[in-house]
């Protein structure tokens, strides 16, 4: 019978603790959370700014200091802005810099530039052959 009772006390002290665990991820109602934004906020002008044979220099007052150096390789930059709204899903944005002789090569991430129109116009321009065909 004492037997009995230590592991009815010891199942029942485990069941209370268990269900302790869960306390912080309870949603209290009213209670105003804020979100919370993290790193280096990253947006589609800055990416359209960066130009191959930029210097880290120029790079830096373009997408400010990157979040993340690593020691090993002093040539790759990560840009990494995460931010989650008050009790909301968390959203992740990343961009990878690359260097080769402290000149831009590269960069990967969650951008892509945008098309550039505007050297479209200066070729046609440039050639008289592709302008318009009433000359």
């Amino acid at each position: 019978m004492k037997k009995y009772s230590k592991l009815t006390g010891l199942s029942l002290c485990s069941l209370l603790l268990s269900a302790c665990a869960n306390i912080g991820s309870m949603d209290f109602p009213g209670v105003y959370k804020i979100g919370l934004p993290q790193g280096n906020i990253i947006t589609q002008e800055m990416i359209d700014q960066l130009r191959p044979g930029m210097t880290k220099r120029q790079v830096v007052f373009v997408m400010g200091t990157p979040l993340v150096r690593d020691p090993f390789n002093q040539d790759r930059w990560d840009y990494i802005y995460s931010f989650q709204p008050g009790g909301g899903e968390r959203g992740q944005e990343r961009v990878s810099v690359n260097f080769v002789e402290d000149a831009l090569v590269s960069f990967t991430g969650d951008f892509t530039p945008t098309p550039d129109d505007s050297s479209a116009t200066t070729e046609t321009a440039d050639n008289p052959e592709t302008t318009s065909p009433n000359n």
